[in-house]
């Protein structure tokens, strides 16, 4: 399993049937580079996370039953969507029925935190699943490889999405949020963590001592 977090792994076994640019309307909402894999009744049909994340969409589309090799058969057949967040990018995967697969199965909820590679469900006896990656990710298969899910490196993130994803990491590692107050020795110290030059402002506060000479 590739731990580094800028690669991106195959959500299914199968044979990669298209790559093209796609728009991508239920969650991105936005122009998307898509990876279709064919899953044949001799593949394994369990889904697989392509990115460590956290599951942020799930919707089922009742539809037709088309050949998972048709070329209407992401727009027409039966599917699943799912999206995968982390600070690095959405990963949206959809999964869709054939002629032979006919059930969505769907392990994972909305909320669930899952490892790359780990499994969020399965379509049952051949079918079709679709990675919808950002445009400017470097695509590392091509048409007609056979590709191993949670295994097989389809894709590695731009720099510049490796590079936000970093920052927004950093920011969310950071022990002090924004308007969080630390107690020293007398003193407030507010974070400013929104600001590229951070600076510390303190607050005096009341200090009484009682009879004995002990601070209250």
């Amino acid at each position: 399993m590739p731990a580094d977090p800028n690669l991106i792994v195959a959500a299914a076994d199968g044979t990669v049937m298209d790559i093209i640019e796609s728009d991508e309307n239920q969650v991105l909402k936005a122009k998307t580079r898509r990876v279709g894999i064919f899953l044949s009744i001799f593949d394994v049909h369990t889904n697989r996370a392509p990115i460590d994340g956290r599951v942020i969409y799930r919707q089922h589309q009742e539809g037709l039953c088309l050949d998972a090799r048709h070329p209407d058969c992401s727009e027409k057949n039966e599917s699943m969507t799912w999206a995968f967040e982390n600070p690095r990018v959405t990963i949206v995967v959809r999964q869709s029925t054939g002629a032979i697969a006919r059930r969505i199965v769907a392990w994972s909820q909305i909320g669930d935190e899952l490892k790359k590679g780990d499994r969020f469900g399965m379509i049952r006896f051949g079918s079709r699943t679709e990675l919808y990656l950002p445009l400017n990710a470097e695509v590392l298969v091509k048409v007609g490889d056979h590709v191993l899910g949670g295994s097989t490196i389809i894709a590695r993130l731009a720099e510049s999405v490796r590079k936000a994803g970093e920052r927004a990491s950093a920011e969310s590692a950071s022990p002090l949020r924004e308007g969080e107050r630390i107690e020293v020795r007398g003193f407030t110290t507010y974070s400013q963590q929104r600001n590229p030059h951070p600076t510390l402002s303190l607050e005096k506060r009341e200090a009484t001592e009682d009879a004995t000479g002990m601070r209250s």
